[in-house]
């Protein structure tokens, strides 16, 4: 039904009222408050925000209620304080901390392994003042960036030399271009693995320049399948730890011994792909990774690894083995373009000085694989009674029993023992809880899991003095 004409002209009124109300971008560029915003943010930030909100308002207020009890009363106080949340948001980094309660111990969304505080302060000296990135202050010249990480690598692998590039992905491709290009590299089809990110193995390969061989079968691969494989072509043996799946059942896969010894005896290297980077035996954690030194004790001529995985350091990917190769890899134009800079090899080292004091809990990531059950116990049970006390009455608390995993393609089929805290609300559903601690009003991210229509939380990956903002971001999030 058409309203009344006066009722109609009354709210076209109303509107005309409400958008003259709206101060101009030259008026509010004046106001004292946004004259301060413009001293943090700039005075193209600040125009351009206030542009945008009086635009959102413009539109608001034209399809308001003409009786709407904001009306024009105000509305001026309200247009700066949108401004004011516009440009602060603009300020704000879109990289943020946030509170890792999933269990996920190289969460890869979640940038995998946290540094240790001593490679946190190894970095920030390095990037504020100038440093002897590639200068020898005994010899008084020019020196390689290699320096400060090669012989740390060398005594912690076994091997001959080794350098770093800037993640794994990196590593295979490079000495995949040095040591194959142009020519076949053998590998069993059951390794052809996808890394992450879409990333495959085979697609790193053909742009590397390689010519990929498979032998043997998806779930069966015999030493003979690579020695009938090898002709003049052949330039390389390729193995791959498949670190993100299993495959079990009828299966078959060549001793690393085996692979050596063909090679050795076809005068070809042998170069194996271990990604996770496991430095320290972890099996008395429950965690069987192959050992890199092992590798290199068994006579592989080169391996790469992560170095934020499993090793517990920055991204990076490592390259090592023997001298002769490891140099040609190095000599290769498109190493400059992969290398690392100072900041990686500042925390590169720091964490691998603590391995090689045996120094495991400095490095955050094993600290967290190592934690025995008692300590788990000891955590969650009087946080998750802290919890009780402050969340309101209609959340229900608990503890059960649980599961943490390594993450970050590692490990897919182990598990390590935890507790978990349940929580449950009357009045928020978990959708709802797991999405309000993700994006908090105040206060830091809390990445939670949700299984079986509960919130749980894992304090296996939470810092101890985080303990105090989860708790204050659940009672937040329940209000």
């Amino acid at each position: 039904m058409t309203p009344p004409a006066d009722s109609a002209t009354g709210g076209l009124q109303a509107v005309s009222a409400r958008l003259r109300a709206l101060p101009s971008v030259d008026d509010l560029l004046g106001q004292p408050a946004i004259v301060a915003l413009v001293e943090k943010a700039g005075h193209g930030a600040v125009t351009r925000a206030t542009r945008s909100v009086l635009d959102e308002l413009r539109a608001e207020l034209k399809i308001a209620p003409a009786n709407d009890a904001n009306g024009v009363d105000g509305i001026a106080a309200r247009v700066i304080v949108r401004i004011t949340a516009a440009v602060e948001a603009q300020l704000a980094p879109s990289l943020r901390r946030v509170i890792n309660a999933t269990g996920v111990i190289l969460h890869t969304n979640l940038a995998r392994a946290p540094l240790a505080p001593a490679a946190i302060a190894a970095m920030a000296e390095t990037a504020a003042r100038y440093s002897n990135l590639e200068y020898d202050l005994d010899r008084g010249e020019r020196s390689k960036r290699d320096a400060h990480t090669a012989e740390l690598l060398a005594e912690l692998t076994g091997a001959e030399a080794a350098i770093v590039v800037n993640n794994n992905a990196a590593a295979v491709f490079l000495v995949l271009n040095t040591l194959a290009k142009g020519s076949e590299v053998i590998v069993s089809r059951g390794e052809l693995i996808e890394i992450g990110d879409g990333f495959r193995i085979p697609d790193i390969m053909s742009e590397s320049g390689a010519v990929l061989r498979e032998v043997g079968t998806t779930n069966r691969t015999r030493i003979r399948d690579y020695e009938t494989a090898i002709d003049e072509r052949t330039r390389l043996l390729l193995r791959v730890h498949p670190s993100n799946f299993r495959i079990t059942g009828f299966t078959e896969r060549p001793a690393l011994e085996q692979l050596v010894a063909l090679g050795r005896r076809k005068q070809l290297p042998v170069y194996e792909d271990l990604g996770s980077g496991c430095l320290a035996d972890l099996s008395a954690s429950g965690i069987s990774e192959p050992i890199v030194r092992a590798s290199i004790q068994a006579g592989v001529s080169v391996v790469s690894f992560s170095g934020d995985k499993l090793l517990g350091g920055p991204q990076a990917g490592i390259i090592a083995g023997q001298k002769e190769l490891v140099e040609r890899i190095r000599r290769n134009p498109l190493f400059r373009a992969l290398r690392v800079d100072k900041l990686t090899i500042a925390a590169l080292e720091v964490t691998l000085k603590a391995y090689l004091r045996g120094a495991f809990d400095e490095i955050p990531a094993l600290r967290m694989i190592r934690m025995s059950a008692g300590e788990i116990v000891r955590r969650t049970v009087p946080f998750a009674e802290r919890l009780r006390a402050s969340l309101p009455d209609d959340a229900t608390v608990e503890v059960k029993e649980g599961f943490s995993v390594i993450g970050g393609g590692a490990t897919p089929d182990q598990k390590l023992p935890t507790q978990l805290i349940s929580i449950v609300s009357q009045r928020v559903s978990p959708a709802a809880l797991e999405q309000r601690l993700r994006q908090p009003e105040n206060g830091t991210p809390v990445i939670a899991r949700i299984e079986n229509d509960q919130v749980l939380l894992d304090l296996r990956t939470v810092f101890p003095d985080e303990e105090a903002a989860l708790a204050a971001a659940l009672a937040s999030a329940l209000r």
